[in-house]
């Protein structure tokens, strides 16, 4: 529940991890059977905290896409039902637009325009930001993102999933300089990523020895060294090629406190300031996707009646928002 003056009243999470735990990784039929069960009483939970009637809402905001097909249409099909029994509007918004305003949550948003490094389980891309809806992309993967290889990883060590957060955990404890990975593309120019090398590296590295809690901790470093090093390198690229000093880090990976640190540092250095969500809201959440509902439910742009979600999305195919007037009343 977000309200234009009030701010977040209210969001609720269900997270799937314990379900797909024991498969090592998401399984599409489970995890849209499952939103079935779910979504309807996280409704009903969040417009009860926020103190909210459904009378008062002004508009529904919904992921419709990129992402697994059954899981968007199930919360597709409930998001439109609901607007068209409230007789209000719907609009499906882009789930990677959610993650880019993410930061827009915090007491100290960013300001326009910037750029943002957006680092999840499934993409890697720098962006440049002019305005909501305005985006750029300045660079992005040529295979696996960033949240891949460290979870790629993470089951090459026998960690359980989610893989990343596990491996950021162990790597605390490795020692500095007993595995040194590649740095993927920081010897050539512009501003791609590749990360697919990184898993045959570890393989390579790990082929012939005992698999111990120090050896896993040691690779565990590396490999997040690695990928740290290498976002934070095409980050100031970044910045330096736009001449823009503000940087948001959004999506799943920027909860990794090292990459924070890094990021921090270098960007510090450079008379820059980097901008993230709150940890709550790096990985999937209603709440960004209010506020990307929210900026263009404000101009007027809203769904029909069909029920919409793609699997494929291009992020530079959104109309942009231009001169929003904030709407008053709440957001679902």
């Amino acid at each position: 529940m977000l309200d234009e003056r009030r701010g977040l009243l209210a969001h609720e999470l269900f997270s799937q991890v314990e379900l797909h735990r024991v498969f090592g990784g998401v399984v599409p039929e489970l995890a849209s059977r499952d939103h079935v069960r779910r979504l309807l009483p996280l409704v009903r939970s969040a417009l009860e905290r926020a103190g909210t009637a459904s009378a008062d809402l002004n508009g529904v905001a919904y992921t419709a896409g990129p992402g697994l097909i059954g899981a968007l249409l199930t919360g597709a099909a409930l998001a439109r039902s609901l607007a068209y029994a409230w007789g209000v509007p719907a609009i499906g918004v882009h789930h990677l637009e959610g993650h880019l305003l993410a930061p827009l949550l915090e007491p100290q948003p960013p300001p326009f325009p910037h750029v943002a490094l957006l680092v999840s389980g499934g993409h890697t891309m720098l962006i440049e930001v002019q305005a909501v809806g305005r985006y750029e992309l300045l660079g992005e993967t040529r295979d696996d993102a960033a949240g891949e290889a460290f979870d790629k990883t993470a089951k090459l060590l026998g960690l359980p999933y989610p893989g990343g957060p596990e491996l950021a955990r162990l790597a605390a404890t490795g020692a500095a300089g007993a595995f040194t990975f590649p740095r993927p593309m920081l010897d050539r120019s512009g501003l791609e990523f590749s990360f697919s090398g990184l898993k045959t590296a570890v393989l390579h590295a790990l082929r012939g020895r005992q698999l111990t809690e120090t050896l896993k901790a040691d690779v565990a470093r590396g490999v997040q060294e690695a990928i740290v090093e290498t976002l934070t390198a095409k980050a100031l690229r970044a910045m330096e090629q736009t001449g823009l000093d503000a940087l948001v880090v959004s999506g799943g990976v920027s909860a990794n406190r090292y990459l924070r640190t890094r990021l921090d540092e270098a960007v510090g250095r450079k008379g820059g300031r980097v901008y993230y969500p709150r940890i709550e809201f790096c990985t999937d959440n209603a709440a960004m996707i209010a506020v990307a509902g929210l900026a263009r439910l404000a101009v007027g742009q809203h769904d029909g009646l069909a029920i919409e979600a793609r699997a494929q999305w291009p992020l530079e195919s959104l109309p942009p928002v231009a001169g929003s007037r904030q709407p008053s009343g709440s957001l679902e």
